[in-house]
């Protein structure tokens, strides 16, 4: 192995180790909290965590393999299966983040009929449609054999191994990531931006009241004054930052790895080995994101997992302090005798 294959090795276990740590904690989250359960943006959580996990235990190990082996790790019939997975996975993650982002937008641009507009069994719907949807490109890739371990991506990932089948494979290729990164990017794009804006247009009604406040406010201090103007412009901030949040690492993420495969359609260009391991690594790093950019940084989520650690915390203390007043009176039994 070489320098960057061990770099590279590296990288996928820590990816793993992250994931696997926040994926599940979001879980424990979601059968905690009665209210997070209660709300239809956690069955698109719910959703988004259950394809990272099967990513995180059936995509990255096999990765980590053919990057150290340098070769297909397992029988083709595993190979196909994690194939026929990582496909789905990538596809149906995706979709979610779009159901995600509609049900903000719902809710902030349509706020008073977001709960007849947005209930479980609309949720429902969304997410069947996002299956049915993801496991019919796999379905098509598996039955025409365009499954199999590909060496510029060290994964079990779409290859097609026959030069006859090349052209309805790139059109095919083609049509999987229009209709999976390209749909789901216009979304985003499309849904946030309506919220960017009504969020823009809220700051300024709140900017425009706390400007007349300040300004019948005469006898205010000033350090109070420089505070509420600090706390406008960070309003102003939050909104932005949160939607760059979620388009930037979906671009970030998915894009290098979209693009790398559309361009390796064309024989002309010729493609690093590190760089598709690179770019598969960006694509598994979206994982490791998800729970933090839609999860556990919320309120509710961080609330939730510091009250299951302080639970986790509190009974161990209790178990050790029965420990040590078990032992205390034993030593004072011993003395009396």
């Amino acid at each position: 192995m070489s320098i960057w294959e061990v770099i590279l090795a590296f990288v996928v276990v820590v990816l793993m180790l992250v994931a696997l740590l926040a994926n599940v904690l979001v879980l424990l989250c979601f059968l905690y909290s009665a209210d997070i359960r209660k709300q239809v943006p956690g069955l698109f959580i719910l959703n988004l965590t259950f394809c990272n996990l099967l990513m995180t235990v059936s995509n990255m190990p096999l990765t980590l393999a053919g990057i150290i082996y340098e070769s297909q790790p397992g029988g083709d019939q595993i190979c196909h299966i994690v194939g026929f997975l990582e496909t789905f996975l990538t596809t149906n993650s995706m979709l979610s983040m779009a159901a995600l982002s509609i049900d903000r937008w719902i809710a902030v641009v349509f706020p008073l009929s977001y709960h007849s507009k947005m209930r479980y069994r609309d949720a429902a719907l969304i997410l069947s449609y996002t299956w049915l949807h993801s496991v019919s490109f796999p379905i098509v890739a598996a039955s025409l054999s365009w499954v199999g371990f590909h060496h510029l991506y060290a994964s079990c990932t779409l290859y097609n191994k026959r030069p006859e089948d090349r052209t309805q494979f790139v059109i095919f290729t083609g049509v999987f990531h229009a209709l999976s990164f390209l749909l789901s990017l216009i979304v985003l794009c499309f849904t946030y931006l309506k919220v960017l804006k009504v969020a823009r247009f809220h700051c300024k009604r709140i900017d425009v009241i706390t400007m007349q406040t300040l300004v019948l406010l005469v006898d205010i201090h000033p350090s109070v004054r420089e505070r509420c103007l600090e706390e406008q412009k960070r309003r102003r901030q939050r909104a932005t930052k949160k939607i760059s949040t979620f388009i930037g690492t979906f671009i970030l993420c998915f894009a290098p790895y979209v693009i790398t495969r559309l361009v390796e359609l064309s024989s002309v260009v010729h493609i690093n080995s590190h760089w598709g391991i690179i770019s598969k690594c960006l694509a598994y790093s979206k994982v490791v994101s998800d729970p933090f950019v839609y999860s556990l940084l919320r309120h509710q989520y961080r609330k939730t997992w510091k009250d299951i650690i302080n639970k986790i915390l509190k009974r161990s203390s209790i178990n050790s302090s029965a420990l040590t007043s078990e032992s205390h009176n034993r030593n004072i039994l011993q003395l009396n005798e």
